[in-house]
């Protein structure tokens, strides 16, 4: 009998193989890096797949809910509301949107979630023994996990959702902690697995090297030019993140990212040549945003330097106690994790992070993208213009889908970029 959504899932397995075999020729050292984590997704992929033929217990989470604890208890886990993302997904996704509309959900429902809907309906993804959940940062998270309650297969899945406070307090953090302690006894419950402290240790400090050296490279794109590997920011966040957490070899990837990032740093080479517009994309990259990009750099020598899944501040985990462990886990979840960071809250955090970013890496203009979904974030458009003008960059605001390049012309994009960039005399 066929498992339900493993199907699509060895399919994925091998486009990621072919993938994996394309990237392999480019022998760049920025190539290799992708190679990389190709194979890394590739390994998840597998190790899904070979759990799920063999009856062992995998699990599905949302976003972020502390992967550490899934690694060190030796679960195989996908991240649900990545799966659009893959590098596979992309000659599909239009004609998947559609299909979430033929299903009813609303084109006013942020297209994340919308896809992430219609991959659990259709049977995508497979059947996994958990699912852990995130009502955050906004209401279409609660949605999302609503109807995966309601489906025909899913229904039965166990599922458990962390309650993130809202404050970012200390009495939040010791809150959140427990909640990850919920998650651990959850999953114990369900799986047979029991969570190992000294696992957790050598998985937790091995994620704190990441971590440093994620924050050694982001410095370097301070520089003046921004080097080339500035559109490795998102790699950066899924090795850390997503497919390689806690794993010496996702360190030694991040090694390799500094060592790129330093030599052409001292080569004073540019991501864009002749480089005059530093922007921050304040918001995820949309799946289409090479064409624009590369019409930003010909035609602007605009750069996007920082955009907010490249930039993760993040404490480090005290591992000297299984009570610091969890604390400063829930810290990282709750407070830092892109997205949930800077919308799940008060508006004080995204203003900050707006602040110390222009300040930081010199930036020229802040792009609030205004993905359709992220009504949350939008709700602040006026606030942060009004910050932005009390700092004196010029912000523009967009109206972008991040998956349906439909949403908004790309051919009106640049229209609206050359408008703002030639009204405020930048380029």
């Amino acid at each position: 009998m066929a498992i339900r959504g493993l199907e699509r899932f060895k399919q994925e397995r091998d486009a990621l193989q072919l993938a994996l075999q394309m990237s392999a020729q480019n022998q760049s050292p920025e190539g290799q890096l992708t190679a990389t984590l190709i194979e890394a997704i590739l390994e998840t992929a597998q190790s899904i797949i070979a759990a799920a033929e063999e009856g062992k217990p995998f699990i599905a989470t949302s976003y972020g809910n502390a992967p550490e604890l899934l690694v060190a208890l030796g679960l195989p886990w996908y991240p649900l509301l990545l799966v659009p993302y893959l590098p596979t997904q992309a000659p599909f996704i239009l004609q998947e949107i559609d299909e979430a509309v033929r299903f009813g959900l609303g084109t006013d429902t942020c297209t994340l979630i919308r896809l992430g809907i219609s991959n659990v309906r259709a049977g995508r993804v497979p059947l996994p023994t958990a699912f852990i959940g995130l009502l955050s940062p906004c209401d279409g998270a609660s949605v999302f996990h609503q109807a995966i309650a309601h489906d025909d297969y899913w229904r039965d899945v166990p599922t458990f959702c962390t309650d993130p406070p809202y404050w970012e307090n200390d009495l939040s953090i010791d809150f959140h902690a427990n909640e990850l302690r919920l998650v651990v006894s959850f999953l114990e419950g369900r799986t047979g697995r029991k969570l190992n402290l000294d696992r957790l240790r050598e998985v937790a400090e091995e994620s704190n090297k990441q971590y440093k050296l994620w924050a050694e490279y982001n410095r370097m794109r301070c520089t003046v030019p921004c080097p080339p590997t500035a559109n490795k920011g998102a790699q950066a966040w899924n090795v850390a993140q997503n497919f390689m957490v806690g794993d010496p070899g996702g360190t030694e990837w991040f090694k390799k990212l500094v060592n790129i990032t330093k030599q052409q740093v001292r080569e004073r080479k540019g991501y864009v040549p002749n480089e005059r517009i530093r922007l921050l994309w304040f918001d995820v990259p949309p799946l289409w945003s090479s064409e624009l990009t590369d019409w930003l750099k010909a035609e602007w020598g605009a750069c996007i330097v920082m955009d907010m899944m490249g930039y993760a501040p993040s404490t480090l985990i005290d591992t000297s106690s299984e009570e610091s462990m969890f604390r400063d886990l829930a810290k990282r979840n709750l407070c830092e994790l892109p997205m949930v960071r800077q919308v799940h809250g008060t508006v004080d955090i995204l203003v900050n992070d707006i602040v110390q970013v222009v300040r930081d890496y010199k930036i020229d203009c802040v792009i609030w993208p205004a993905h359709m979904g992220h009504k949350d974030g939008s709700a602040s458009i006026g606030i942060m213009r009004q910050v932005c003008r009390d700092i004196g960059v010029p912000f523009l605001a967009l109206g972008v889908d991040l998956f349906d390049k439909r949403y908004t012309s790309i051919n009106r994009l640049k229209d609206k970029f050359s408008e703002f960039f030639s009204t405020m005399g930048l380029g």
